[in-house]
C-alpha cells in the first residue's frame, strides 16, 4: 500500500541545516545535538499527509512511498521556510520596548509578530522577522513507521501535534470527548491552536460527528488554621 494525501502515518525524522540538527523526533539525537527540551514529547509523530503537519518538502516526499520506507530528502527554501526577505528586517526606537533589548532576544511586535533582535545601534533596535532557517536548504532523514487507521489514534495525534501534550480522549459512536488537563486555558499554545484542532478533527478524521471538550475544576482544599 502506497501513501496518499489524507492518510495518517507515524513518522520519525531528523532535520539538519548546514550539517547541524535543528529538529528531531529522536530524544537521544536531540540530546546529542544540544536541542533537547524536557517539555517536548519525543518518538514518532502521527501526521495526516497533505495537511502540512511537517515542512512542505517533507510532506510531499511521503506521497507514493510505502510503510517502512527510510530515506533522505533535500528540501529547498521555497518548500521549507522560504527565502529571506530584507523587508522583514525592521528598525525601531529603543524606547518602544518595555524591557531593554539585547542581541538575540526574541520579542513580539504587534504589527509583525515575533522576531529576533539582531543588533542594537545607539537608540535604534534592529529586529529580524524572518524565520531562523529562512533561505536555507534543509535535509531530512525520515522513516515511515506505520499507517494509523484508528480514528481515535488519529485524533490523539492531531491533539499532540498542536497542543504539544497528550490528553485523555474517547470516541464512541462518532462522539469524541477530550478531557482537558487542569490549567490548560492558561496555556498560550492551546489557546492558539484549539480551533485548529477541532477543525482538523472534523476535516481529516472520518465519522466524527461531535467533539466535546471537558474541563473539570476541583474545590481547593482548605488550609488548616
Amino acid at each position: 500500500m502506497t501513501i496518499k494525501d489524507g492518510d495518517f502515518v507515524k513518522l520519525s525524522y531528523t532535520g539538519t541545516a548546514n550539517g547541524l540538527v535543528f529538529d528531531t523526533t529522536d530524544e537521544e539525537e536531540a540530546k546529542t545535538a544540544d536541542i533537547h527540551s524536557p517539555a517536548a514529547i519525543y518518538g514518532p509523530v502521527t501526521i495526516c499527509v497533505g495537511q502540512k503537519h511537517v515542512i512542505t518538502g517533507l510532506d510531499e516526499e511521503l506521497v507514493g512511498k510505502k510503510v517502512g520506507t527510510e530515506a533522505d530528502v533535500t528540501v529547498l527554501p521555497e518548500k521549507a521556510f522560504g527565502e529571506r526577505d530584507s523587508k522583514k528586517v525592521q528598525s525601531y526606537p529603543k524606547n518602544k520596548f518595555k524591557d531593554k533589548p539585547v542581541r538575540g532576544m526574541r520579542i513580539n511586535v504587534e504589527e509583525h509578530g515575533e522576531g529576533v533582535v539582531v543588533d542594537v545601534i545607539g537608540s535604534r533596535v534592529i529586529v529580524d522577522f524572518n524565520a531562523p532557517l529562512a533561505g536555507q536548504t534543509l535535509t531530512y532523514h525520515y522513516k515511515i513507521e506505520e499507517i494509523v487507521s484508528d480514528p481515535l489514534e488519529q485524533l490523539k495525534g492531531i491533539i499532540r501535534l498542536y497542543a504539544g501534550k497528550d490528553m485523555e480522549v474517547t470516541l464512541d459512536s462518532g462522539k469524541a470527548t477530550v478531557t482537558l488537563p487542569p490549567g490548560i486555558n492558561y496555556d498560550r499554545r492551546w489557546l492558539l491552536w484549539r480551533g485548529r484542532i477541532i477543525h482538523e478533527g472534523f476535516e481529516t478524521v472520518a465519522d466524527i460527528s461531535d467533539i466535546t471538550l471537558v474541563e473539570t475544576y476541583k474545590r481547593p482544599e482548605k488550609k488548616e488554621e
